[in-house]
């Protein structure tokens, strides 16, 4: 007798189950970089400085500390919150990038958690089965796919900035890896004042 395969039967369900799984842990990896490691290193930076460093600009041409930060929030809010998540859009990009500060440390902090916080809760709530449906985002088409793609890469370079530049301000260690065991253990999530004389923040 000739086999005909079911409609739903686990032959036919497997490749949709791979791909509705694939989509969930795009989703999830992106959480857990911007949550837990981009979000926690930029903190760490800005505990680092001074009021004044965080709004050292090397020319005139040239972004902050604190620029970066709000620059960050701004793209986060625009093309996640807004843009996935229904809220409404009032991003003054240029204003980012205008401001001289200097907004205060305390201020940036709260602001940059607060945004991450409504990114990842409409992340969280995302119907990964929508990950390429089309969505209108600064002005043009976008797949939510590329709007969480690129939001994340965003974050990862910026992050790279505000790295660069605390350290070149500050003259510190940020002590993001512990070595001391032989393999890289992240200490990030660390509350100040732990001894990080044998940490290296180079990976």
């Amino acid at each position: 007798m000739h086999e005909t395969s079911v409609p739903g039967s686990s032959d036919d369900s497997a490749p949709k189950d791979a791909t509705v799984n694939a989509s969930r842990a795009f989703i999830g990896h992106a959480r857990q970089f911007l949550m837990d490691q981009y979000l926690p290193k930029i903190e760490r930076c800005l505990e680092r400085l001074s009021d004044e460093q965080i709004w050292w600009r090397s020319n005139p041409d040239a972004n902050s500390v604190g620029n970066l930060v709000l620059h960050l929030c701004g793209n986060g809010r625009q093309w996640i919150i807004c843009g996935l998540g229904g809220k409404p859009d009032h991003r003054q990009r240029q204003g980012e990038f205008d401001e001289r500060g200097p907004v205060p440390r305390v201020q940036l902090i709260s602001l940059l958690r607060q945004t991450v916080a409504e990114v990842d809760a409409v992340l969280a709530n995302f119907d990964s089965t929508r990950l390429l449906q089309q969505y209108s985002i600064q002005g043009t088409q976008s797949t939510a796919l590329s709007a969480i793609f690129h939001v994340t890469e965003h974050f990862s370079m910026h992050t790279g900035q505000i790295i660069v530049l605390t350290r070149l301000l500050a003259n510190v260690d940020l002590a993001f890896y512990d070595f001391s065991s032989g393999k890289p253990v992240h200490t990030w999530h660390k509350p100040r004042g732990t001894d990080e004389t044998t940490k290296n923040d180079s990976n």
